[in-house]
């Protein structure tokens, strides 16, 4: 695995903000637990709420929680005064995720100006070893900062 050197030295400060402003993680009750240059890892504690009829972890949880690291690991390595968004990912259920807590880690695989690549794995930790339970690559885009994240809806009014 390479080692990257951030370009922006408040990268973390910048990263922790930004996941701690996306509500999704805080409606989930995932929790940032490390960031260094071109690797995040987050958390999530079991929550019944976020099973399936099995009981297992939704796939669609595992799949924002794994986006999630891959595109804040992009992140430490962009500059400041930019913003980053998923591209595409493709991600792969290994195994039916069940534990006490699931842990989502990202890495920048190739880092680019524009597109930066990653990948990334969920965990799941029961009693015995965590065990691999989804596998994913992702392509990320950087943009400025000014740039609407999204459509612009007018209202008419």
């Amino acid at each position: 695995m390479s080692s990257f050197t951030a370009v922006d030295p408040d990268f973390e400060s910048r990263i922790r903000a930004s996941f701690g402003a996306q509500k999704v993680m805080q409606t989930l009750g995932a929790r940032l637990e490390r960031v260094a240059p071109g690797e995040v890892r987050i958390e999530l504690p079991f929550n019944p709420a976020l099973t399936q009829q099995h009981g297992y972890l939704h796939a669609g949880i595992l799949g924002i929680l794994v986006d999630s690291a891959c595109g804040y690991a992009a992140y430490t390595l962009m500059p400041a005064g930019t913003e980053v968004l998923s591209v595409e990912y493709k991600i792969n259920f290994l195994s039916p995720a069940r534990g006490r807590l699931f842990g989502a880690i990202g890495r920048v695989i190739k880092p680019g100006r524009t597109l930066t690549v990653c990948a990334g794995e969920a965990w799941a930790h029961a009693e015995a070893e965590p065990k691999l339970v989804a596998a994913m690559q992702a392509t990320m885009i950087c943009v400025p900062k000014s740039q609407p994240a999204g459509p612009v809806i007018d209202s008419g009014g």
